[in-house]
């Protein structure tokens, strides 16, 4: 190409000097450096095309790469369109061989490159209502848990959601999840007597419920309590915020790192007093281990980047601390009943790209006679994502392998350990789909399912 008369110089793949994911860094915020790692990016990932079966973000690129046939030719419009068809499912990182984590030169790293090229834009622009609306959870949940009656009521008037569609852009069919009073951390307060942690317990663990467990469902965070609480733990419940991550989705950074910031002065007097942090949903557990020391990772605040580097290392997804409770001999196997070898269990994008195993199926599984199926496909809901008009068909049709891999399992119970792919399981195939702690829950009790476990076993199970 370069070789050729009136044709533009190859592209290299090496990092350029615009190269930077950190954004307390004022390289992150200029658009010229910016535009040269899309460009090298850009280029890299048409060269190789192992992710063409991703998100949208890659056909999109790829076929305007054969339109226009260089990188550089995409018009601005198209580029914008590959950033905003990404939805952060990380799954292209997780394949992708280029990264910084396989210890690669190109230290490629395209979900992070498309939220910084969503955060320069809406520095630039503004962030639009809707995604100021979405990108704080907690205050949608304070209002929608003051009178869930209600809030619930108009979230499935037809008229309301087709009002909220053009107002607020939100699909009039998309599911949403209900309200609830009380909510997770009001319940917790009660069984504690107002306290932020349990009287009792030999391993110290603090719950990081998520704002969804604590507004929409607090059944899975009142399961987790349960299961911790039958395995001797003492279990703490400080006040803390959403993770962040639909702030970072929607481009907002300033919103992430103030969460941030307030639940690392929250969480870091309990990492220093030995209490590892065990959180419900992979998304959170993801940013809070990758995204919250990079967005405090700031040379002005060295002390507050320590601590929350110290919370990442202590942050543990919900069944991963479990699994380490069993390996310290500590996890009961008293189940008194059993859902059987009929469990179908999808394990979601966020826990996979953490590299810590399915610790919910290997949990299941020592439930007598359990024998999860695995799915490991995206469901395609990704945070706010599939609640956007524009992208609602989309999300369901991403999420086409997940749902069949389900379906075809045939089983009685289904499981995820992401409560959002539980609501889009829910959406697409009418099935509500238990968080593993909840069947884990379940299983403890003599009436948590039909079939009876005949002389359960006191103690840690053995392989």
């Amino acid at each position: 190409m370069g070789d050729t008369p009136g044709a533009l110089p190859d592209i290299r793949f090496q990092a350029t000097d615009g190269l930077t994911y950190n954004p307390n860094e004022p390289l992150y915020w200029e658009r010229s450096a910016l535009a040269k790692e899309l460009e090298r990016s850009f280029e890299l990932c048409h060269s190789c095309r192992m992710c063409f079966k991703y998100c949208q973000s890659f056909p999109t690129l790829f076929d305007a790469v054969d339109t226009h046939g260089d990188v550089r030719r995409i018009p601005e419009q198209t580029r914008r369109k590959v950033v905003d068809e990404c939805f952060q499912c990380k799954l292209c990182y997780t394949q992708c061989p280029y990264t910084e984590k396989e210890n690669h030169p190109f230290k490629l790293d395209f979900p992070r490159l498309m939220l910084r090229a969503k955060a320069i834009a809406r520095r630039e622009g503004g962030i639009p209502l809707r995604d100021r609306m979405l990108s704080d959870p907690d205050r949608l949940g304070r209002l929608g848990s003051l009178l869930p009656g209600l809030a619930n009521w108009g979230n499935r008037l037809r008229p309301n959601r087709i009002l909220m569609e053009a107002v607020g852009g939100i699909h009039r069919d998309k599911l949403l999840p209900s309200f609830s009073s009380p909510t997770f951390d009001a319940w917790f307060r009660t069984q504690t007597g107002g306290a932020e942690e349990t009287p009792d317990g030999e391993h110290p663990v603090v719950l990081f419920a998520t704002c969804f467990v604590t507004y929409n469902n607090p059944a899975v965070g009142k399961a987790a309590v349960a299961v911790l609480r039958h395995n001797g733990c003492r279990i703490a419940c400080p006040g803390v915020e959403c993770c962040g991550m639909p702030a970072l989705d929607a481009g907002d950074i300033d919103l992430a790192r103030r969460k941030a910031k307030r639940n690392v002065t929250a969480l870091a007097p309990w990492v220093e007093r030995g209490y590892r942090i065990a959180v419900i949903n992979p998304t959170c557990s993801l940013m809070m281990r990758e995204e919250l020391p990079l967005l405090l990772d700031d040379p002005a605040d060295r002390s507050l980047a320590e601590a929350a580097r110290r919370v990442a290392a202590a942050t543990r997804d919900l069944c991963e601390y479990l699994w380490e409770l069993r390996a310290e001999g500590h996890f009961k196997e008293d189940f008194r009943s059993t859902p059987g070898a009929s469990v179908a269990y999808h394990a979601p994008c966020h826990l996979r790209m953490q590299s810590i195993g399915f610790r919910g199926r290997d949990l299941m599984r020592r439930i007598p006679g359990v024998r999860p199926r695995l799915v490991a496909e995206c469901c395609g809901h990704d945070g706010t994502w599939a609640m956007k008009k524009e992208y609602f068909r989309l999300s369901l049709r991403n999420g086409e392998k997940a749902f069949a891999g389900m379906r075809e399992a045939e089983a009685e119970v289904w499981s995820s350990d992401c409560p959002l792919a539980a609501v889009q399981f829910e959406q697409a195939c009418g099935r509500r789909a238990l968080h593993p702690v909840e069947v884990l829950e379940r299983a403890y009790r003599d009436d948590g399912f039909p079939q009876r476990v005949s002389a359960p076993v006191a103690g840690a199970g053995a392989d």
